[in-house]
C-alpha cells in the first residue's frame, strides 16, 4: 500500500450522490449506499459471464425507445447512488455521452448478479431501495453450483414493495417489462452446458 495514499474520510452525514463524481482516486464501480462508499470486490467468471449475457440478450430484445446499459449508477436519492449490473431504461433520459448517472425513475428493470460479498446488499438493501424509487422490475441472479438462478420481482403498487413473480433455472420467460425468453444455460461455459 502506498504510504502517501489516505482513504477518503466521510464528511458529517456521509457522502452524497454528487461526491461520486468529484472524489479523487475512487476505484471503478464505486457505489454510494446510505451515504457510505462501497467498493467492488474482484469479479468472478460467473459474474462477468452473467452480466455480459443479460446485457447482450436484453439489447437484442428491447423494444424501441428502451436502452440497456451495464454497470451504470442511478440516482435514488441524495445518499444512494447504486450501480446495478444491468439496467433497462427509457432512452429519452439520455442527455449526452458524458453523463455519469441516470435517474432511478427512468429505470424499468434493474438486475443484480450476486457476488459473495454483495449477498446482503443484493438480497436485502438494494431491493428495498429500488422498490422505494419506483423501479417496477428487479431481477437477482445467483450462482447455484455453476448454474444461473434468476429471482424475478415486480413492484406491487399498493404496497410499493416487490413481490416475487418467479424463480427461473434453465429458462427465463416473462412478458414484462417486454417479452423476454432466455436460455439461462448459455451463461455457463461450453464445457458445463447440458448436451
Amino acid at each position: 500500500m502506498n504510504p502517501e495514499y489516505s482513504w477518503p474520510i466521510p464528511p458529517p452525514g456521509g457522502w452524497t450522490a454528487d461526491d461520486l463524481d468529484t472524489l479523487p482516486h475512487l476505484p471503478p464501480h464505486t457505489e454510494l449506499i446510505d451515504g457510505s462508499l462501497v467498493f467492488v470486490s474482484p469479479q468472478t467468471l460467473f459474474h462477468s459471464r452473467a452480466v455480459d449475457f443479460f446485457n447482450s440478450q436484453l439489447r437484442s430484445l428491447a423494444l424501441p425507445g428502451l436502452e440497456v446499459i451495464r454497470e451504470f449508477t442511478i440516482d435514488i436519492d441524495r445518499r444512494n447512488r447504486p450501480e446495478p449490473d444491468v439496467i433497462v431504461i427509457n432512452e429519452d433520459v439520455i442527455e449526452d455521452a458524458n453523463q455519469t448517472r441516470l435517474p432511478a425513475g427512468s429505470v424499468l428493470l434493474a438486475i443484480e448478479v450476486v457476488s459473495p460479498e454483495s449477498i446482503d446488499r443484493d438480497r436485502e438493501a438494494k431491493p428495498v431501495k429500488y422498490a422505494r424509487a419506483g423501479i417496477p422490475h428487479y431481477w437477482r441472479v445467483e450462482n447455484k453450483d455453476g448454474r444461473a438462478v434468476v429471482y424475478v420481482f415486480e413492484r406491487e403498487p399498493a404496497t410499493g414493495s416487490y413481490t416475487s413473480t418467479g424463480i427461473f433455472h434453465d429458462r427465463l420467460k416473462v412478458s414484462v417489462p417486454f417479452p423476454i425468453d432466455l436460455d439461462l444455460t448459455q451463461i455457463m461455459s461450453k464445457r458445463q452446458r447440458p448436451e
